[in-house]
């Protein structure tokens, strides 16, 4: 009886995206929801406060600190970010 065959990715991104392009998205979806994340723990907010300075709704919040990636574009993540005074930067790499 044969082994299966194991695959190997570079990161779980890579593991569950059907491209190399959604994964680099969910990439930085993901990076900016820990860094939101942090930034509310850091100010010590409830989610209801912390929903207010977000301009979202307590509910979307929670979505948020859940991390419910696939209810956030990454636009509404860089609105978010801003919204708590984070300043976004993109750096480009040679894949």
């Amino acid at each position: 009886m044969s082994k299966p065959k194991i695959e190997k990715f570079e990161s779980v991104w890579d593991a569950v995206a059907d491209t190399p392009e959604e994964a680099a998205n969910l990439r930085l979806r993901a990076d900016l929801i820990v860094k939101i994340t942090a930034q509310v723990k850091k100010k010590g907010w409830t989610q209801a406060e912390a929903a207010k300075h977000c301009g979202i709704t307590q509910p979307r919040l929670n979505d948020l600190l859940r991390g419910r990636i696939s209810r956030f574009s990454l636009d509404a993540l860089v609105n978010i970010a801003s919204a708590l005074g984070l300043r976004v930067h993109v750096e480009l790499k040679v894949a």
